[in-house]
């Protein structure tokens, strides 16, 4: 399971009820300047409330399971695998502001490979948390290097930050890219070039 969040007091945060994440909602809607009892917004409570769920599901999935189901019957298959543009949305934790953006994995592995499918998931998993987007390319490195140890693992995320393109600066046409390189990614400069050429960065 996913990791429980802890305080500084040491205890797990009591999670709010569904009926009080509504009525922040409402007090939100109040506080914007609005009457969240005229028609158009009478429902609107309850459907933040449920796109919540959806946008953060993350809290509740372990990224670390998808990786576990692995095949070695890939007759000595040991080049680079890559998965690119694998769509994503995820959400600001400062400014609770959309991140929208594609990311590229790829793995060299050693002895075993997993599912395709199961790469997205993984960025998926991490995604639909509130996120920096540095340490959402760390963590889906580094959950893929702990679980199927490969000779080495890249990623490499461009995103755009709602919080910079809708508010604040508001520049619309600039993107972020970020990138984690393990093992012989970040050793061998070959590796790592023929990464960045198969994703078209480089």
């Amino acid at each position: 399971m996913a990791k429980k969040k802890i305080t500084k007091s040491g205890k797990k945060p009591k999670r709010p009820s569904r009926k009080q994440a509504e009525e922040a909602v409402h007090t939100l809607l109040l506080w914007a300047g609005e009457d969240p009892s005229r028609e158009g917004l009478r429902e609107t409570p309850r459907r933040v409330a449920q796109a919540y769920e959806e946008w953060f599901s993350g809290y509740k999935e372990d990224p670390v399971r998808y990786l576990q189901r692995t095949f070695e019957e890939v007759d000595g298959y040991d080049e680079m695998i890559v998965l690119r543009d694998i769509t994503f949305e995820s959400h600001c934790e400062h400014h609770m502001a959309p991140i929208i953006g594609k990311a590229h994995v790829g793995y060299l592995p050693n002895n075993k490979v997993v599912g395709i499918s199961k790469l997205a998931r993984v960025v998926e998993a991490f995604a639909r948390r509130f996120q920096v987007q540095e340490k959402m390319t760390a963590q889906i490195a580094n959950c893929i290097q702990d679980v199927l140890n490969p000779k080495g693992v890249g990623v490499v995320i461009d995103a755009s930050h709602q919080c910079m393109t809708t508010r604040g600066i508001h520049k619309s046409d600039v993107s972020m890219v970020t990138s984690q390189m393990l093992g012989s990614f970040r050793k061998d400069a070959r590796t790592r070039d023929e990464f960045l050429r198969m994703i078209g960065k480089y």
